[in-house]
Parts: structure tokens; sequence; C-alpha cells
């Protein structure tokens, strides 16, 4: 990446984070988690893609703009066979990964290799197989992020060697999670070893909730900087603060427990990851949908129908035609955004949103931030599917957020 390229980049990520002045305590916060957010954030999404599709309904007919993030849902929305899916990502490396995952998808000489390098993610033959079958297909600017150095030396691309979803800032603050549990005599692979949601709960409230009620995990989560790991900026920190009677401690301890307790193990490989670093064993585990065997060649077929763009969201919408979208995913970014910035973002959707088109999105509160900060002459042409939202969001396998809505496009002339 050039200087003036990453220039480009700071500025759109510093638009979409800073909002206060550089000499305030939570400027500074805003700008380091800007700089943070300019390396790999998310090694794997934490949105649920069968609540995503149910809720998108997509057609073969079907354009969809999405954020790609870990592009794992990206990927996953193959599987429904829609005509073009445009992802976007201020994150360079997020757009190096969903670039990476769709050349594998195509050239890699099938599914045992496709999984041996998202699913597995950590032996040493996975370099060979991006040297041969993945690299040559690559442009140049992907192809230079996965050959670039870390500030270790080795190439990003050996992450898939020794645990890539161990790396990221998310797959770190994963793991500094379970050495404070291993700090308190609690391992959180223990967890996996449940065969019953009934067994799942007890150990969640004997052995894990425990460590919430801890002075020291409740000064350190009442930092705002412990949490950037989770991509929490400064904004989303005070809505999921605010979320719970007793603050920032109380909602983390009330997603965890969803997390662990929520859904049988067997069935949610979220869990898996948060508790055991990694997915389940076995032909029978729970995968995102474009690791299973069962949906390769579908994903390699539709990969030529991605594309990956290191762009706002906003601006990439500005661009387009008026109604030439049918459904938009906005994951959690509206958490972030100003009141400027949700009404542009609003405003924009509106425009190229095609008769019947669908928005989703997350928020870490549980209300929409839309009412009142969106102008109702935006918001009168959409229908704010209530129920639907609440009843897909207890089926999020993920658990994290406190929202999910659903939002659909009214009809011109109702």
């Amino acid at each position: 990446m050039t200087m003036i390229e990453a220039t480009a980049v700071g500025a759109r990520i510093d638009g979409a984070v800073v909002r206060n002045t550089a000499l305030s305590s939570t400027g500074i916060l805003e700008r380091v988690f800007s700089a943070a957010f300019r390396g790999l954030v998310y090694p794997q999404i934490w949105e649920d893609p069968l609540i995503d599709m149910e809720a998108l309904a997509l057609k073969p007919t079907d354009t969809l703009v999405t954020i790609a993030s870990g592009s794992c849902n990206v990927m996953s929305y193959l599987t429904a066979n829609p005509a073009e899916i445009i992802a976007v990502d201020l994150s360079p490396a997020h757009v190096a990964l969903g670039k990476l995952k769709l050349a594998a998808a195509t050239h890699l000489p099938g599914h045992t290799a496709f999984s041996n390098l998202f699913r597995h993610a950590n032996l040493k033959s996975n370099i060979a197989l991006y040297q041969r079958h993945i690299r040559p297909h690559l442009d140049a600017k992907t192809r230079a992020y996965w050959d670039g150095r870390e500030f270790n030396g080795r190439r990003r691309i050996s992450r898939f060697t020794r645990g890539f979803y161990n790396t990221g800032l998310l797959g770190r603050f994963i793991s500094a999670a379970h050495v404070i549990g291993k700090i308190y005599g609690v391992d959180p692979r223990e967890l996996l070893r449940m065969d019953s949601i009934e067994k799942q709960r007890e150990f969640f409230q004997t052995r894990i909730a425990p460590v919430f009620e801890s002075r020291s995990f409740k000064a350190l989560t009442s930092m705002r900087a412990s949490l950037f790991g989770l991509g929490i900026p400064p904004a989303q920190y005070e809505a999921l603060a605010g979320d719970a009677p007793d603050g920032m401690t109380g909602a983390l301890r009330v997603r965890t427990e969803r997390l662990a307790c929520g859904f049988p193990l067997k069935d949610n490989y979220f869990a898996w990851q948060a508790f055991g670093r990694g997915y389940q064993a076995g032909d029978s585990a729970s995968l995102p949908p474009y690791l299973e065997a069962r949906n390769f060649e579908t994903i390699r077929q539709n990969a030529g129908r991605v594309t990956v763009v290191n762009e706002s969201i906003t601006a990439l919408l500005a661009a387009r035609p008026a109604a030439s979208v049918d459904a938009f995913v906005l994951l959690d970014a509206q958490d972030w955004m100003t009141d400027g910035q949700l009404s542009d973002l609003w405003a924009e959707i509106t425009r190229t949103a095609a008769p019947g088109a669908r928005v989703i999105y997350r928020t870490a509160a549980a209300q929409s931030p839309l009412p009142g900060r969106v102008p109702d002459a935006i918001l009168a042409k959409w229908d704010y599917r209530s129920e639907q939202s609440l009843e897909l969001g207890a089926r999020d396998r993920s658990a994290i957020y406190g929202g999910f809505h659903l939002h659909l496009k009214r009809d011109a002339a109702a």
C-alpha cells in the first residue's frame, strides 16, 4: 500500500470512528481504536448467517450490499444464489481476507483443501496451498498484503499455519479472556464437554459467572480500551454499557451467558470459537454454511458474483443508480455513527433500494438507533418489522448483540 493509499484508508476509518477532539480522553481512545482497525479485527464474523438469510429471503435476481468484516457471511450468502454481492469494508485487512477466500474457493483443488485453510487454519501444508493455487490469482494489492511481513518477520499468510482464529483483535481478545479465566481457575474449554443445555447452564453459573463478579474483572471492563479487541469503539461502548442495570460488566455477563447456555453446543459454532478457540471436529460439527462440504460446489460456482471494495457503505451507495439494490446488511456499524452519518446512510439506502428491498442490522443495545436520529420522511418509506426482528434476534446463535433489526421498503403507492 502506498503512502497516499494508507492516508486515504486512515481518513475513511477516522471518519467512521472519530467524534471528539484529539486532546480529549475520548478523542484519544477513538484515534487508538482507528489505528487498530487498520489491521485485522475479525478473523471470523460474529453475526449468524442463517438468521441473515432467513430475514433477507434472497432471490436469484437480488443484488446484495453488505459490510464484509471477516467475509464468512459474504461467502455463506452465496448458498442462497443471489445474482450479485458487493462487500465493502473500511479495513484493508478485511478486504484482503475476503479476496483470499474468494480466490481459494475458485482455485483450490476441492473442499478438503478449502477446509484445511479456513476450518482448521493451523496446518503447515496451508502455505503450499496458498503458493500453488491461490497466490497466482490474487491482484497485486491482495498478494502484497498476504506476502507482507508482521512485526515478528513472518509472512501474514503464515497465520493459517499457526491458528488463524487466534489472530486479529478479536482472536487475541478471546485468547486473553481464556488466560483471565485460568487465573481464576476456570478453563473455558471445559464447557464444551457438557452434553445438555442444563449442564451448560450449571457450568456457567458455578464456574464462569463468579469471574464477572470479581473486583479485578469489573475494574478491567470499566476501561473502554479493554473492549477494543471486540471491535467496540468508544461510542458503542456507551450503548452496550447502558443496556444493563449494572453497566458493562452486567452486559458482558448476560451476553456470555446466552452464548454459553442459549443453544445446544452441537448447533453453535460461535460457542466453539469463543470457548474452544476453533471449530468443532467431526463430520457433523456445526460450521458456517460456507465451510460445509455440501455447499462447496455452490460456493465455487458463485464466487465470481462477489466484489470486495475498500470503501464506506455510504460512499459506495452514493455512486450506485437508484433502485438498484435489493438487500442491505449493515452489521453493527450504525452504533458507530453520528446523527448526520446515519441520515446520510439512510438517504442513500432509500434512494438505491429497489421495491421490496430489505435492510438488516444489529445493535449493542436492544433498541434501534434510527428513531429520532434519522428524518421521519426517510423512515416513513420503510416498514420496521418489530415482532419479526425480536423473534429472529432470539434465535441468533452469536448471542452477543442486544438487538436484531429488519426493515422492508414500503410500496411507493402505500
